[in-house]
């Protein structure tokens, strides 16, 4: 099973650059496990591209369509006080902002904070950077 942060999962849903290199890192495992708010994240980059125009009311349905699939199939980490506590731990040690915090978080937590030999996901340069440093393999789909 490997841990997703919210990065890596948009190009599930919407089509980008990046979208074969997510479906292919998917295909490898399909374990798949999330932060409690990943959902969320998510729905706001959906939206976010609504609002910009890059996508009409079709796709968006599409896309919160596949999302909601997505979801039916992950394990969600919603321990919230461990997790709140480690990402306030990550937050005095590496360059994060709250939310990517959280998410590296609650893989450790995940993880009973045995991070070697477990993956993490994302597309995220400052938290790949983090996640490489507590020891999760990093993968980064590009």
């Amino acid at each position: 099973m490997r841990f997703w942060d919210s990065s890596a999962l948009v190009p599930l849903v919407l089509e980008e650059p990046a979208s074969v290199a997510c479906r292919r890192a998917l295909r490898a495992d399909s374990g798949m496990a999330v932060w409690a708010l990943t959902r969320t994240e998510v729905v706001s980059a959906i939206r976010r591209c609504e609002r910009d125009g890059d996508l009409n009311a079709a796709e968006v349905a599409a896309a919160l369509a596949r999302l909601e699939a997505r979801a039916g199939r992950w394990t969600e980490v919603n321990a919230i006080d461990p997790v709140r506590d480690r990402a306030e731990r990550l937050l005095a040690v590496h360059a994060l902002r709250a939310a990517d915090a959280l998410q590296l978080a609650a893989a450790l937590a995940l993880f009973d904070d045995r991070p070697r030999g477990r993956s993490f996901l994302t597309r995220d340069a400052d938290l790949a950077t983090a996640a490489g440093r507590v020891g999760l393999a990093v993968v980064v789909p590009a």
